[in-house]
């Protein structure tokens, strides 16, 4: 009973149904245990203990980037001229022109949708590094970028002792095998899971259920307002952000 021979469902029709199962069906039905549906509970609860506005931040670019993952180390170090290198490939920024910088070891962080570009913490702040051959790795998924290496040792088993993997022979390699059926494959699911990680069902206490919307983007200035999370993470300095990206240090 292989699930795969039986799959229907996309990430996006499986998101979209469960949040409309979890929203409007699960949460507006009256529920034995609290003799009211859940949405009025938690309504209810909020109106005699408040909502704690000074413990809230919105979802924002800062906190999009503080929960990005990062690297089994953490850290990558910061080679002269060259960046951090992670997962075989090396990101740029200016600020790594400091002399103090370079030969550290600093944060990383990385979005695994985006191959071309990469974070680092640096001075305080973070910092957006361009990653090489950058018009090859742009918008690469980090499960793409790892089938490519797979496939790239493979083909070259031979001289697998001796065979180093570069950013200039992934890059190749990548726009070679472009077509071929796994990379379509799993640039389809890559796309499609993005699709489901970025689509959210924003929801004010005591909000109307049926202004509820079922998707929409993270980067909605309406829903930006309405999304708020726990504070938890540390105050630092961010700089303004665009798509957080990086890769495991080798």
């Amino acid at each position: 009973m292989d699930p795969k021979n039986h799959a229907v469902w996309t990430i996006g029709k499986l998101h979209e149904r469960f949040c409309e199962w979890a929203y409007e069906v699960y949460d507006q039905t009256v529920h034995p245990a609290l003799g009211q549906s859940p949405h009025d509970s938690f309504a209810a609860g909020l109106g005699l203990t408040g909502q704690r506005l000074h413990r809230w931040i919105a979802y924002d670019d800062e906190f999009r980037l503080m929960t990005l993952p990062t690297t089994a180390k953490g850290t990558a170090s910061v080679f002269p001229a060259q960046g951090v290198k992670i997962n075989h490939i090396f990101y740029w920024s200016n600020a790594f022109r400091d002399p103090a910088v370079e030969r550290t070891q600093v944060p990383v962080r990385y979005d695994p949708y985006d191959a071309g570009i990469a974070y680092a913490f640096v001075r305080n702040h973070w910092v957006e590094g361009i990653s090489q051959y950058y018009a090859s790795f742009q918008g690469r998924s980090e499960r793409e970028i790892l089938l490519a290496t797979t496939e790239l040792r493979k083909r070259n088993q031979v001289t697998a002792k001796s065979f180093v993997i570069s950013a200039k022979r992934l890059a190749d390699f990548l726009s070679v095998v472009e077509q071929e059926e796994d990379f379509l494959l799993q640039r389809l699911r890559d796309k499609e899971t993005k699709t489901g990680c970025m689509t959210v069902v924003a929801r004010r206490p005591g909000q109307d259920p049926a202004s509820n919307s079922m998707s929409g983007s993270i980067d909605s200035p309406e829903l930006q307002s309405q999304m708020l999370v726990e504070k938890q993470t540390p105050q630092i300095e961010c700089t303004k952000l665009n798509t957080p990206q990086i890769y495991e240090e080798y």
